[in-house]
């Protein structure tokens, strides 16, 4: 029996979609965040060293990292799919399983470095400080945003919306992998990019991707996805 070591809203609620989507049976065991520091609570560390979510047990089996997880379940579990979950990975060699492939490594190798920065500059002026660093910390809080990391979200914005104006899932006309993997980020690009409103091609991709019964399966399990 699978068992997901789910930390609340994290990047392993794709982990329990696609579980769904398969139908392959798992136990959740889930994990509260630090309610002070928001990171993970150390009996992590017990099933991985790195102490850190995502994270499955399949037997023998310790598999960590979303993307080594996505692949070992679809690999494992996912060769024999039909219908909608016959493309989960793509026939190599095809444009399609470069487009996964790529957009399985674009989401934590690129995208999600400017996400949790975007987060972490956001959150720092609010955090408890004396009076007089306030206005300073949230100055030059504010100047990395608008001259780094806002430019950067705002490409990657550009780059996914034009992307799924000719696409319906991220690697082509068929759900693959890599839509779970881009999932989370997704949802935090919508939640902290001041773009948001005018990518309708993500919105409508976020609207298929929760309309979906495993999805909504998932969110019912886990919890919601994106914090901050």
């Amino acid at each position: 029996m699978i068992t997901v070591h789910h930390l609340e809203t994290s990047r392993s609620q794709r982990v329990l979609w696609l579980l769904e989507e398969l139908g392959v049976p798992y136990e959740l065991k889930i994990y509260q965040r630090d309610k002070a520091t928001k990171l993970a609570p150390p009996e992590l560390k017990k099933i991985h060293p790195l102490g850190k979510s995502p994270v499955i047990t399949d037997g023998g089996e310790v598999v960590a990292e979303s993307a080594a997880i996505i692949e070992y379940l679809v690999e494992t579990y996912g060769a024999q799919a039909t219908g909608e979950l016959a493309h989960l990975e793509p026939a190599r060699g095809t444009p399609e399983y470069r487009q996964c492939r790529f957009w399985m490594h674009y989401a934590e190798g690129s995208l999600m470095n400017w996400l949790v920065m975007k987060l972490v500059f956001m959150t720092i002026p609010r955090q408890p400080m004396p009076f007089f660093v306030k206005p300073i910390a949230k100055a030059l809080c504010g100047k990395v945003l608008d001259k780094v990391v806002d430019p950067n979200v705002n490409t990657a914005m550009d780059f996914m919306e034009a992307h799924l104006g000719q696409n319906t899932w991220f690697a082509g006309e068929h759900l693959t992998m890599a839509d779970f993997q881009m999932s989370f980020a997704v949802e935090a690009a919508l939640s902290r990019s001041e773009k948001a409103g005018n990518c309708p091609n993500l919105q409508a991709y976020k609207k298929r991707m929760e309309a979906r019964p495993a999805y909504q399966r998932g969110i019912q399990k886990g919890g919601p996805v994106v914090m901050g």
